[in-house]
């Protein structure tokens, strides 16, 4: 048996965490020299690369010294919260990973605090220290200032910190050592961060942190082995956290992380990282082990869901025209797919049959996944979010609510609790940070933070930072103001004609540019005021026999306002939708037609 080491990386986006993975797994052999390599081989999913979050938890693993390091990538964002806890229950150790010139950034924070109370002990890395800013001694002040506010212990205070640069590849202990290559790090790594503590007598178990679906061979379950081995079609069983029984079965694939690939292996040992076929319903959070072990590991449940959005298929005049994948059938399979790999979402057919309620953990990752569907060649009409109401023990409303922590510069501090504040969000703490920032934390309902984080990027100047966990379910808040101006409706089909959006200017803010396609119910801006507006856009001037040529090419419009996928959703109202297609993203009304528009108002009043 190789000896091991499991480790996890914790970085702010644009650390440089993927650089260096890169290079450590080079400087390792574990590429082989005439192998390609893709830059940031981390970031797999297109969405990761582009938006720089790791959202889904990875394992690589490379030697060093005849010593497998198994290291593990975790999630930075906090909609992707129960994913992070469960990652650290993997491992022995943590890297935590800090620009030379950006310090320390709260999405490491709310990582490494949860390191920190898993009792890991982290090894410290400077990286890009060869930048023109870098600004090292107060990095380093920062970082000791952090573990203070996160009540680290004293043997986790004492952390050993290498000076680095990814891209280079090299590393050091002293800031002034030699520039290498990064075996100081590996070394460091050995020394540090402790073997597994592992049980090899026992019977097998093993806790599973994360799950996927692979084509060929069903649902695969990644965990740590906590005791005992297991061998390709060894009978084994899965246990949920109430020591139940799951279902019953038996290993038929074991894979190993060896560098970027998935490797088959006939015997697995306690303390390896591994991924293993078989099981067909046993879900993350779930112990599998053999038939005699009576009792699963301890484990974090799922954060539970708390918002929903209705995915349909799109039903506008131009749907089908730019998309491949229309039909419902399609859309089931999608998301049944998606169900078998995501497990914080959950799907429910509607009583209709036209649409499927897809629950998930926070606008942000909903979002991400309606994207990836869009680039698969989908088209979509999506709801406005909902957040799920439960009923208490007395029948009374509860509501999901969530704990959010800001950091803001003081200027802008009176504003965000002002924003809060409406949206029914009480303080529990107020704390300056020095450096001319506040920490402020928060208690509020989900509902009030739809849509709020581009008015709070408004509000700071794009220099604030928020992090939201879930908190619990408490007692409702009751009504919270939405979006009070009504929208401009587009009344016919054709396409938009210069002089007509030039003449609405003066009527709210316009969406769309001249010569775009509409129809209508197409909603092509926001009304100044607070009632809807059924607009023409495919009127043109007035024409004269006196026409002078240069009088039509003379208008110039102001440049549309365009929003991201995320901002429609949460701008439209409950009788509005958004149609997602590859190419465009519109706003609609639910029901096109004006006369059945304003039969249905009437009826829901």
């Amino acid at each position: 048996m190789q000896p091991l080491r499991n480790i996890a990386i914790i970085a702010h986006v644009d650390h440089g965490k993927t650089t260096l993975l890169d290079n450590l797994l080079k400087q390792s052999g574990t590429f082989r020299a005439h192998q390609e390599v893709a830059e940031r081989v981390m970031d797999s999913n297109d969405l990761e690369r582009e938006r720089g979050i790791t959202i889904l938890a990875k394992c690589t693993s490379l030697v060093w010294k005849d010593t497998r390091i198994n290291i593990v990538d975790t999630p930075g964002h906090a909609d992707f919260g129960g994913e992070v806890e469960r990652i650290l229950s993997m491992v022995d150790g943590v890297l935590l990973l800090v620009d030379a010139a950006e310090g320390t950034m709260p999405q490491t924070k709310f990582v490494l605090s949860k390191a920190l109370k898993l009792g890991l002990r982290p090894i410290v890395v400077v990286n890009k220290i060869d930048r023109a800013d870098a600004r090292v001694g107060e990095v380093e002040d920062e970082i000791l200032e952090l573990f203070m506010a996160l009540e680290a212990t004293e043997a986790q205070f004492n952390f050993p910190i290498v000076y680095a640069s990814g891209r280079s590849g090299w590393a050091s202990r002293t800031l002034d050592g030699e520039r290498k290559d990064l075996s100081p790090l590996f070394d460091l790594i050995l020394d540090h961060v402790p073997a597994p503590t592992v049980d090899l007598n026992s019977d097998f178990s093993m806790l599973i942190t994360a799950r996927e679906y692979d084509p060929y061979l069903g649902r695969m379950l990644t965990g740590r082995i906590f005791t005992g081995s297991l061998k390709v079609q060894q009978a084994i069983k899965a246990l949920n956290k109430d020591d139940s029984v799951v279902e019953n079965g038996k290993v038929t694939k074991i894979m190993a992380f060896r560098g970027m690939e998935h490797v088959p292996i006939e015997t697995a040992y306690a303390g390896d990282i591994v991924a293993i076929a078989g099981m067909q319903r046993a879900n993350v959070a779930e112990t599998v082990c053999a038939p005699n072990v009576m009792k699963a590991l301890p484990a974090l449940p799922i954060d539970p869901p708390t918002l929903a959005i209705n995915f349909s298929v799109n039903d506008s005049p131009l749907a089908g025209t730019e998309g491949s994948k229309v039909t419902f059938n399609a859309l089931r399979d999608r998301l049944m797919r998606e169900l078998e790999s995501n497990v914080s979402i959950q799907v429910t057919e509607s009583p209709s049959k036209d649409s499927f309620e897809v629950a998930g953990r926070g606008e942000l990752q909903l979002g991400v996944l309606i994207e990836t569907m869009r680039r698969e060649g989908f088209e979509l009409s999506i709801s406005r979010p909902r957040v799920l109401i439960k009923l208490g023990a007395n029948g009374e409303k509860l509501e999901p609510l969530e704990e959010i922590q800001i950091e803001v510069d003081d200027a802008f501090s009176g504003a965000v609790i002002e924003s809060m504040s409406l949206r029914k969000a009480e303080m529990r703490d107020l704390r300056p940070m020095g450096g001319g920032k506040t920490r402020i934390i928060f208690v509020g309902p989900s509902r009030g933070l739809i849509g709020y984080y581009g008015t709070f990027l408004t509000e700071t100047r794009g220099t604030g930072i928020m992090n939201r966990t879930f908190h619990s379910y408490g007692s409702y808040r009751g009504t919270i103001a939405g979006r009070r101006n009504g929208v401009l409706i587009s009344m016919g089909m054709g396409d938009a004609v210069a002089y007509a959006l030039f003449n609405l200017a003066d009527r709210g803010k316009i969406f769309i540019g001249s010569g775009v396609k509409v129809y209508g119910g197409m909603i092509i801006g926001e009304h100044n005021r607070d009632n809807d507006l059924e607009v023409n856009l495919l009127k043109g001037k007035q024409l004269t026999n006196m026409r002078a040529s240069s009088s039509d090419e003379s208008i110039r419009l102001s440049p549309p306002v365009v929003m991201t996928l995320e901002e429609a959703i949460t701008y439209i109202k409950d009788d509005e939708r958004v149609e997602v297609t590859p190419k465009s993203i519109r706003l609609r009304k639910a029901i096109l037609d004006p006369n059945e528009r304003k039969r249905a108002t009437k009826s829901h009043h």
